[in-house]
């Protein structure tokens, strides 16, 4: 079972198939970093590239970032037991008022796919959520919303992390439909995501 056959699997959305052919080149003995690096990893950035492309729509990317996760569902236990590092640690979620987490749930699965730690806070999440994460450790905080009404909460979010004493030690990436660039600059989050593929280079960058 080759790190190519995974690979394909997962840019084609194959679930079951992902699990299987990740079980099976751990039975033979492939390094559980290589198969998260070069064939987990490496299908995610390839699913990223055909998506800004236009090649691939949102329903492909949800396919694909299902089966990632169920090969890393196998892979898990044997990279802890290997001491593999994460990328870096990241809690998302999507601000207080606002119920949508589709985008949210696909970032999270983007940047799993890309190596890192994820704590899905999930969806209406209060200032003070965020601001537990990042005492736990997250090193990037990440803030969803779909609805104009809502977009308000990044800020009061990002002012709660000031008011904790902690937004020197954590990075802020904002991202949803009717967030821009602009409204990201004006409220002094580090950096703008506009959809899930991005996303997981932009995480990249902040820890870089």
């Amino acid at each position: 079972m080759n790190l190519e056959t995974i690979y394909h699997h997962v840019i084609s959305g194959e679930m079951d198939e992902t699990a299987e052919s990740v079980s099976a080149a751990l039975s033979q003995g492939v390094s559980p970093n290589d198969i998260l690096n070069k064939a987990l990893i490496a299908a995610m950035d390839e699913v990223g590239r055909r998506y800004e492309e236009g090649d691939f729509f949102v329903p492909e990317m949800l396919i694909a970032a299902r089966a990632m996760q169920s090969g890393l569902q196998v892979l898990k236990p044997h990279l802890v037991q290997g001491g593999v590092q994460s990328a870096g640690k990241i809690a998302i979620g999507t601000v207080k008022g606002d119920l949508h987490d589709i985008g949210k749930n696909l970032v999270a699965m983007m940047l799993e796919g890309a190596g890192f730690e994820v704590v899905d806070l999930g969806t209406d999440v209060d200032p003070q959520k965020f601001v537990q994460s990042a005492k736990e450790g997250a090193q990037v905080i990440g803030l969803s919303a779909l609805l104009t009404t809502t977009m308000s909460n990044m800020e009061l979010t990002i002012d709660a992390l000031k008011q904790a004493g902690l937004r020197g030690q954590v990075k802020v990436i904002v991202g949803g439909a009717p967030v821009t660039a602009e409204f990201a600059r004006q409220i002094g989050a580090d950096g703008f995501a506009p959809d899930a593929s991005t996303a997981a280079r932009v995480v990249r960058q902040l820890l870089d």
